[in-house]
């Protein structure tokens, strides 16, 4: 499981931003992209590609998976977990019940 980013979402998006920006200036999207993550302190230009990259997919000019399409998956991948969970309690639960019910039971 990633962990979440040090860098606030305001930055982030600034950094994006700013790359697009200054591309033009710079022979390589590689160099516009470290000119920029050491401007704004940003660890390491790896960080800051990762993030140009999925504004890209975000915005549909690159093929993956959506930032949205993400959390949507993890949130069904949770809800799957639950649902399992609660299953085998059921499943459990139901067999106790059938164990009681074909138990002998006594008049005292």
């Amino acid at each position: 499981m990633a962990r979440p980013s040090p860098y606030p979402l305001e930055l982030r998006k600034r950094a994006v931003r700013m790359v697009a920006e200054v591309r033009p200036e710079y022979d390589t999207e590689w160099a516009a992209m470290k000119a920029v993550a050491a401007k704004l302190g940003i660890g390491t230009t790896e960080t800051l590609r990762k993030w140009v990259r999925q504004d890209q997919v975000d915005s549909g000019a690159r093929p993956g998976t959506t930032t949205e399409e993400s959390a949507q998956i993890k949130a069904m991948k949770k809800e799957i977990a639950e649902l399992k969970r609660a299953n085998e309690i059921l499943k459990a639960a139901a067999s106790f019940f059938a164990a009681e019910l074909d138990r002998p039971h006594t008049r005292s």
